[in-house]
């Protein structure tokens, strides 16, 4: 609902003299909201928005704009749109009856032609749009969580303005761990010592530690004689690791593992947001079968000083 106001103005030879001020009311018979199914995103996110428009009036709508920002924002001269419209996705509903697919345009924002809204009902607009490399990631300079804003707008014959509505989504800052491994030598015999290697990244801002922070593994053929390192750091079994000799499971203790967060930064020239995962590294290294025998060390000859006869 829109209020306006305005004022007279009366002159006479020098005098000038101002009414009262009046004020009305314009009664919208369009509305709109807009929802995000997840909010929260990451880099590469593909987040699903929902419009309702609901035409409250007794003529219909029809041939309606709808449009999208899809995050639009500015910095410095330049502006950037951190989400980018999934080709093919936007489906709209009449009444809960799909319709036809309206003509769609998305460079830069969302923009779709042709949408019709029924006297006293409304239409569902669905799509989706990939978080993308101009999205802001972490946390902003408050430590608050970075967001995208992003504004839909319906314009055409029979609204007097434009009816909008925005949805906010915030980048998630939660530990997102990932874990790779490698083994080297690739190509061992048996009772030959190997290296395995695990390298576990966080691409989120929080860093990931307490107890839930368990790396495990089985090994076939099961290893002797470990000696596990975190970060260089020689780890101490019962204090630092578990293993079953037996069945070749493996587990770091509770709280040993600490992966530091993700340092997120922006090109000022480009705008292109990029990720410096924290990490830590994990070996294992070990016998494949048991320990081989170690030859006895032969003792040092014994010299003798004869006495020439």
């Amino acid at each position: 609902m829109a209020v306006f106001c305005n004022q007279a103005t009366i002159r006479y030879g020098g005098v000038v003299r101002q009414s009262n001020i009046t004020c009305g009311e314009i009664v919208e018979t369009v509305r709109m909201t807009k929802t995000a199914l997840i909010g929260t995103y990451d880099a590469g996110s593909v987040m699903t928005y929902i419009v309702n428009v609901t035409n409250d009036g007794e003529t219909p709508l029809s041939n309606a704009t709808f449009t999208d920002d899809l995050g639009q924002y500015d910095m410095g001269q330049a502006s950037y749109t951190p989400l980018t419209y999934v080709d093919g996705s936007l489906k709209v509903f009449a009444d809960g009856a799909e319709m036809p697919a309206p003509a769609v345009t998305a460079d830069p924002g969302l923009t779709a032609e042709g949408i019709d809204v029924p006297a006293g009902g409304s239409v569902t607009l669905i799509y989706a749009a990939r978080v993308n490399e101009y999205a802001p990631l972490g946390e902003d300079e408050e430590g608050d969580a970075e967001t995208i804003v992003n504004t839909a707008a319906v314009t055409g014959a029979g609204i007097a303005r434009a009816v909008t509505a925005s949805a906010t989504v915030q980048a998630d800052v939660t530990p997102d761990l990932t874990v790779a491994k490698s083994v080297c030598p690739g190509t061992v015999t048996e009772n030959t010592r190997v290296t395995y290697t695990f390298v576990i990244a966080n691409t989120g801002r929080e860093t990931g530690e307490g107890d839930n922070v368990i790396l495990s593994d089985t090994f076939s053929p099961v290893l002797t004689d470990l000696t596990v390192t975190l970060n260089g750091q020689v780890l101490a079994e019962g204090t630092g690791y578990t293993y079953d000799g037996t069945t070749g499971e493996f587990a770091t203790a509770e709280g040993v593992i600490t992966v530091p967060g993700a340092v997120y930064t922006q090109n000022e020239e480009t705008g292109v947001w990029t990720t410096e995962p924290g990490t830590v590294t994990l070996t294992i290294s070990g016998y494949l079968g048991a320990v081989p025998d170690q030859p006895d060390e032969e003792e040092p000859p014994v010299e003798r000083n004869e006495r020439k006869k």
